[in-house]
């Protein structure tokens, strides 16, 4: 009995002397500046949304076109050309882990977008991965009674593979379908999104995650409009949402006869870099030789006010409002200066009235034209357009 306690007290004298130890280690660390060219810049992959050892976010309604965007930056990536106009590092080696699709509708899409962007298989070759869960499923993480438990060899399995084939971006689309946590839950969704984020650390790499938002009853969605717990969005270095351009827009864009899907991606977080502004996408149908038909997502711009006009043309329009009182209200009927606009610019004073409105406002601005004012049809004052300082042609 005696040689047990002193073996006890043996163990405690130890277990003191490793805490001594540990409490002389020094764990305030007094900053050091450095010269900021000594610095190594943030490692950027894509764009300023893709960035090693990070997770990012993609959020979009179903529908909008997020596979194929994340199709044609993968193959930018794998390219090392910027297919969309976004700046892409060089040699990068993509896996695209698709977890709804089949591997058939993955080969139209990718070979479409390869058909359309011109991109040959001798570009990609070993560069791209691609995997769907219709051949082999990926889960992360389960539910159960006593929470969510994180599956470590599947975590284990990826970081492998993707060490093996040097992976530098692994998407991931759709991430409901990579575990099996309650997506309402916080905690849960906090635990699985870190795993992400310590395998992008753990592997050197960039790690996508494509995800869907709840319903927003019409309303434009942000990447805080998710669908369940906020907790991914928090553990991203960068989000962006993808917004279907309404029919308000493609009219106000000109594009209401073009039925093709146009969208604009916002990065409305970004932790590491600015808040990026608006851009545009077009899905372009491409026929494949099999008869099938194949949204790409392509560049698309919005069209400047003044696209197609020049200084003649802004003459043209003051040598017509000139002296004639026309009114400044697009409520004015006939009366409108914008009518008499629409007809020197071979515009529709109907279809094309926010355009021609933005036109009056930026002539106004820069003085072209100024308002004046004349006595309405109740004989109170109403503003008209009037020339002010004539355009050089």
């Amino acid at each position: 009995m005696m040689r047990d306690f002193s073996e006890i007290a043996l163990q405690l004298d130890a277990h003191r002397s490793s805490i001594n130890r540990q409490a002389n280690v020094r764990l305030a660390t007094e900053f050091v500046w450095r010269d900021p060219l000594n610095i190594p810049p943030r490692p950027w992959l894509y764009g300023r949304h893709l960035i090693r050892k990070q997770v990012s976010v993609t959020v979009a309604p179903g529908g909008v076109g997020k596979s194929s965007l994340t199709i044609c930056e993968a193959l930018s990536m794998a390219s090392g050309r910027e297919l969309l106009g976004d700046w892409t590092a060089k040699g990068l080696k993509v896996w695209l882990y698709n977890l709804e699709d089949p591997r058939d509708e993955m080969d139209r899409r990718i070979i479409a977008a390869m058909q359309h962007h011109q991109v040959s298989p001798d570009e990609i070759a070993g560069q791209l991965y691609v995997d769907t869960g219709r051949e082999r499923t990926l889960s992360t993480a389960i539910q159960t009674r006593e929470g969510v438990q994180i599956i470590k060899p599947e975590l284990d399995a990826l970081a492998d593979e993707i060490e093996a084939r040097q992976i530098d971006v692994l998407v991931i689309d759709p991430f409901v379908s990579s575990h099996q946590a309650s997506e309402n839950d916080n905690g849960a969704i906090d635990l699985v999104a870190k795993e992400w984020a310590r395998l992008a650390d753990r592997c050197n790499c960039a790690i996508e995650l494509v995800h869907h938002t709840r319903k927003t009853n019409g309303e434009e969605a942000t990447t805080e409009s998710g669908r369940g717990a906020s907790a991914l969005l928090a553990a991203a270095r960068s989000g962006r949402v993808l917004n279907k351009m309404s029919d308000a827009m493609k009219a106000e864009a000109g594009v209401q006869d073009d039925p093709a899907t146009y969208f604009a991606i916002t990065r409305d977080k970004a932790n590491l870099a600015p808040v990026g502004d608006r851009v545009w996408r077009r899905m372009a149908s491409v026929h494949l030789a099999n008869g099938d038909s194949v949204g790409v997502a392509e560049v698309w711009e919005w069209p400047d006010t003044f696209d197609g006009f020049t200084a003649k043309d802004l003459l043209g329009v003051q040598r017509t409002l000139d002296g004639r009182g026309l009114r400044y209200s697009d409520q004015a009927g006939d009366e409108w200066a914008g009518v008499a606009v629409a007809e020197v610019l071979d515009l529709d004073a109907t279809a094309d009235r926010k355009r021609i409105k933005k036109m009056i406002e930026a002539w106004l601005k820069s003085g072209a034209l100024v308002k004046g004012q004349k006595l309405g049809p109740i004989r109170k004052p109403v503003p008209t357009l009037e020339v002010g300082e004539w355009a050089t042609v």
